[in-house]
């Protein structure tokens, strides 16, 4: 198990949210609204071609996640 940012993660990888960055603010709401909350598990299902976005399922929702929003996540990587 490891730790890094969410952006670092390769397709398949399923994840645990440790924290969010409090910067910008309306970002980690946008990301608290869709269930990424410290302690949720993320699945890494695929990457756009030229790998910005990653698709991510949360729960039962599927996420589409640009690499900046991804930065601002740290997870342990399982």
């Amino acid at each position: 198990m490891s730790v890094s940012t969410l952006a670092a993660a390769a397709s398949g990888d399923r994840c645990v949210v440790l924290e969010i960055g409090d910067k910008p603010a309306e970002l980690r709401s946008r990301l608290y609204a869709l269930g990424i909350i410290p302690g949720s598990v993320l699945e890494i299902l695929r990457f756009a071609p030229l790998g910005d976005p990653m698709q991510v399922k949360v729960g039962g929702a599927f996420i589409s996640i640009r690499r900046a929003e991804a930065d601002i996540i740290q997870v342990e990587i399982q």
